[in-house]
């Protein structure tokens, strides 16, 4: 947790300047294999990014980690990492939970390590945590939102939120009560901002509802650094910007340039955002063609350790194709036949409910049993159940 209002200063002699990242989603399985030592060699980059470019502050918008209970390795690269930021290099960091993240125990030990100057903000209160930094232009506040369900944030403020906008409107009405006028304002969160391109990787941050918020809930606020979104993007006129993750995490961000981003704060609120690409230890690609032709391109491939897509075009049967696919392609994840997915209405029915939601699905199943529509009660009560199963999964994963 960070202290409310006015918690630290971090004193500079010109515009300040950010590296905003986001996502690290450490002790991730990819097709069941751990991304450690993937995790591990981008982060190394990163840290020496700090080192070079020395910013006023590091910030980190949520998803530390892939699940509430992250594997022992993934929290050992946590503070090697942070202790080489922090510590070593001398630049500060504030970091959120994200919805992945367990709030108390991302904030485990935080008001000693404040001192250091690593702020941690996981549980919501009342009074949104904040640090105040200067620059050759005045002072700056920073208020650190870490992610929190609706109901969360009502008990926390002790009002009714039905809605993640809700909420969130409430947190930053909060903010805006408080903040002293002509201070430039920047709020670290992590939230799904509606008009933002989403990828597969991404857990929904509602179950039966909306999670997404409004850009113009952020009306006032000078920068908004986000975690939530997997893909580099800008929204609201430049002003909320979401770094991205530092690896991709499903095959619909091959396309994805990941990088981290260098921002810098004008005087007068003025935003300017640039992009530092960092190079993967394995990049994530699809490859296609018959497996033939693939076998014999991949022999020669300089990049034959990254994971593999296979989409075959071979009309005919096929003997243990991933199995030889593998002999050329190591981290080879998985093969698709192209041959299948045109074969008709099957493929395409299986392609829509794939795209269902957990609700939408029994509510299909429960029309296929018993007949009969879900009504409106019932499928509350069903939401109910599963966001509290979705919340105990967090906690247990």
């Amino acid at each position: 947790m960070l202290a409310s209002r006015a918690a630290s200063t971090f004193p500079t002699e010109s515009r300040l300047r950010f590296l905003h990242t986001a996502d690290w989603h450490l002790g991730r399985l990819f097709h069941a294999r751990s991304l450690l030592e993937d995790q591990a060699h981008i982060l190394g980059q990163f840290v020496e990014l700090v080192r070079a470019e020395r910013p006023d502050a590091v910030l980190i918008a949520g998803d530390v980690y892939d699940r509430a209970v992250p594997p022992p390795e993934a929290v050992a690269l946590l503070d090697d990492v942070l202790g080489r930021i922090v510590v070593d290099a001398g630049v500060p960091v504030v970091m959120i939970a994200g919805n992945h993240d367990s709030a108390l125990r991302l904030e485990f030990g935080a008001r000693l390590m404040r001192a250091q100057g690593l702020h941690v903000a996981g549980r919501t209160l009342a009074e949104a945590a904040s640090v105040t930094l200067h620059d050759a232009h005045g002072e700056v506040r920073l208020y650190a939102l870490p992610y929190a369900e609706p109901a969360v944030v009502r008990d926390a403020m002790g009002a009714e939120l039905p809605s993640h906008e809700a909420a969130l409107r409430a947190q930053l009405d909060a903010i805006r009560a408080v903040h002293p006028p002509g201070v430039r304002a920047v709020v670290v969160g992590h939230a799904f901002v509606v008009g933002g391109a989403a990828s597969e990787s991404e857990r929904p941050l509602s179950v039966g509802g909306s999670g997404a918020v409004a850009a113009d809930l952020f009306a006032g606020i000078d920068l908004v650094a986000l975690g939530h979104l997997h893909r580099p993007q800008t929204l609201g006129g430049g002003r909320i910007h979401y770094a991205g993750s530092l690896l991709k995490y499903s095959l619909s961000e091959c396309a994805h340039d990941k990088s981290v981003s260098r921002i810098e704060l004008d005087a007068d609120g003025t935003v300017s955002i640039t992009s530092v690409p960092l190079q993967p230890l394995r990049d994530v690609r699809v490859v296609e063609g018959e497996l033939a032709a693939l076998l014999a391109a991949g022999a020669d491939d300089p990049r034959r350790d990254d994971y593999i897509h296979a989409r075959l075009t071979d009309a005919g049967a096929l003997l243990d194709p991933m199995a030889r696919l593998r002999q050329v392609y190591p981290n080879a994840l998985a093969i698709e036949r192209t041959v299948l997915a045109r074969s008709g209405t099957a493929s395409e029915a299986g392609r829509q409910l794939r795209q269902l939601g957990t609700t939408e699905l029994f509510a299909s199943f429960f029309r296929e049993v018993a007949d009969a529509e879900l009504e409106p009660g019932h499928r509350e009560v069903l939401d109910q159940v599963l966001a509290g199963m979705a919340a105990a999964e967090r906690e247990s994963a």
